[in-house]
């Protein structure tokens, strides 16, 4: 069974800095699309950006100029930085991979749990 293990949220202060993790394990055979989502209180799951295999990127409009993704293919694994957060960005942020199985397989689609963030004014 693929998992997708997120860390590093929790509470900071507005103009902090974050940086979250998410590790991708179980029975894979190669990752495409990585990405990281959010959803507010009382609002949909919003894209936060993208990141394919080779490095290209793709931002959210809330997030473009203030967030980075980047991602290990060696690891498995995907992140996400900011060094200038804003209230708004409070949400719960979800890690999502395409992943196969079998290098025959198609791409299925996975994601994390979610995980907390909370920015103080």
């Amino acid at each position: 069974q693929v998992q997708l293990v997120e860390s590093g949220g929790g509470l900071v202060q507005a103009g902090g800095s974050l940086r979250l993790s998410c590790i991708v394990s179980g029975p894979i055979s190669i990752l495409g699309d990585m990405a990281w989502y959010r959803q507010a209180p009382a609002k949909e799951r919003e894209l936060v950006a993208t990141v394919g295999r080779g490095g290209n990127t793709n931002y959210g409009a809330s997030a473009k100029g203030r967030f980075t993704i980047s991602r290990d293919n060696a690891q498995n694994a995907v992140f996400l930085h900011s060094d200038d957060l804003k209230p708004d960005d409070t949400a719960v942020y979800f890690c999502y991979a395409e992943a196969k199985f079998m290098w025959s397989s198609p791409f299925e689609k996975h994601w994390g749990q979610g995980i907390q963030v909370v920015v103080s004014s």
